[in-house]
Parts: C-alpha cells; sequence; structure tokens
C-alpha cells in the first residue's frame, strides 16, 4: 500500500485567527470535494505554527475556567476564541509548537480514537529522543510526564481536534520554552489539581524550536505512514 503525501508547511510566527481561518479553508475544500464525490487526491496538510498569547475554549469548555478578568486579560496582550473543537480550554503562545494536521483519514483509517492516540506516539516518541518517558493519563487527550505518581502528573502537550466527513483541523500544542505563568490564569483543558510543564523546564535548558519541530515531523511521518513533502 503506498503511503499518503501530507504537504508540510511550518507558517512561523502567526495570529490565532489567521491559522483558524487556513484550517477552515483547507478542511472545506476536502469536505467540498467529498460532497461533489471526487474523493481522489484530496491533500494532506501538517502545518507547525508559534501563536502570539491566545486562549482557546473548546466546545465543551466551561467559561469559570477561564479565571483571570477581561480587562487584566487584554492588559496583558492575551486573545481569546470560543472555538469548534472538542475540549476544554487551553494556551496557545511564544515557546510552544501547535500542530495543525488537516488529514482525510479516509486515506488513512476512519477512527478517531485511533488518530488521537496515534497524535499523543508522535509527541511521546520525540520526548524519548530528549530521555524524557511520558505518557497518556486514562480518560485524558493530550501527553503526560509521571501520569500514575498522585501529585506528580504533568501534561506537556494539550490535544483537541474537529473532523467533518473524516477531515481532520485543530491539533496538539507541545510546551517547548513557553512561560508556564500564563496558565496560571485557566483551568487547563478543565482538569483541576494537575500541574503543566514544558520541555524546558524537564530539561533545565532552553531548546531550540526547529530542532523539536525537525524529530516531530520524523515521527509523524513513521507514526501514520506518510509521504511528507
Amino acid at each position: 500500500m503506498s503511503k499518503a503525501s501530507v504537504i508540510y508547511r511550518n507558517l512561523g510566527r502567526l495570529d490565532y485567527k489567521t491559522a483558524w481561518d487556513l484550517q477552515e479553508t483547507l478542511l472545506q475544500q476536502g469536505v467540498a470535494a467529498k460532497q461533489e464525490g471526487r474523493t481522489e487526491g484530496i491533500a494532506n496538510y501538517f502545518l507547525m505554527v508559534e501563536h502570539p498569547p491566545v486562549y482557546t475554549l473548546g466546545k465543551s469548555g466551561k467559561m469559570e475556567h477561564v479565571l483571570i478578568s477581561e480587562e487584566e486579560r487584554e492588559e496583558k496582550g492575551i486573545e481569546f476564541f470560543k472555538i469548534n473543537r472538542g475540549g476544554d480550554i487551553t494556551f496557545h503562545g511564544p515557546g510552544q509548537i501547535v500542530g495543525y494536521p488537516i488529514l482525510d483519514l479516509e486515506q488513512f483509517y476512519t477512527d478517531i480514537g485511533r488518530y488521537l492516540r496515534e497524535l499523543e506516539e508522535v509527541i511521546i516518541r520525540t520526548l524519548a529522543d530528549y530521555g524524557i518517558a511520558a505518557g497518556r493519563s486514562a480518560g485524558e487527550t493530550g501527553v503526560w510526564i509521571e501520569p500514575d505518581v498522585p501529585g506528580r502528573e504533568r501534561k506537556i502537550c494539550a490535544m483537541g481536534v474537529r473532523c467533518s466527513r473524516w477531515i481532520t483541523m485543530h491539533g496538539f500544542a507541545f510546551n517547548i520554552n513557553t512561560d508556564l505563568n500564563y496558565f496560571n490564569y485557566i483551568v487547563p483543558c478543565g482538569i483541576q489539581n494537575k500541574s503543566v510543564t514544558s520541555l524546558q523546564q524537564e530539561l533545565g535548558r532552553e531548546v531550540p524550536v526547529a530542532e523539536v519541530q525537525e524529530k516531530l515531523l520524523g515521527h509523524f511521518a513513521a507514526v501514520f505512514g506518510a509521504a511528507i513533502v
């Protein structure tokens, strides 16, 4: 079986709304093709981006998980969007790699649960390259360090996706050199009493983002059996 092609685009630093609009455009192109019966050659994309500070609230999110007033938030220059992915509230900002796979899962497998587990696997393998053993927390999407050690559980990568006609959008937010203070103003992913971490915090040094992106791309290709274009 030939590998599905995935077009990789590094968008650099880009505001959240522009990136969201781009994802919607790419997803709707694929959906329109399917509605017209053109299922061959729907393009797959893997976008990586860094956003200026922004909080996003998913469909199942609760406003009470935002612990900062609108005035304070604006003072700190943090944007806010209610969006159409699954999950609760999360933060995107400088020093974080945000990954948006726009994939036609009919070219891979039609199983959203498997898709999320494989996205987690990409992050887990990348962390292993840095000597960090990471894993999953039962019932909580994303990637965790010491998920089974009470009081030590810390999330390093949040995830939330949307899928329409088996085409995905949104994705993961992987903390590399992220200022973790931004997480103090929200209940991250709606999960109480668990902390958030970053690669920098775990290693005790700043990590080149481009280096991590390269590792992510390699693991993404391997886990999804994709040919990166």
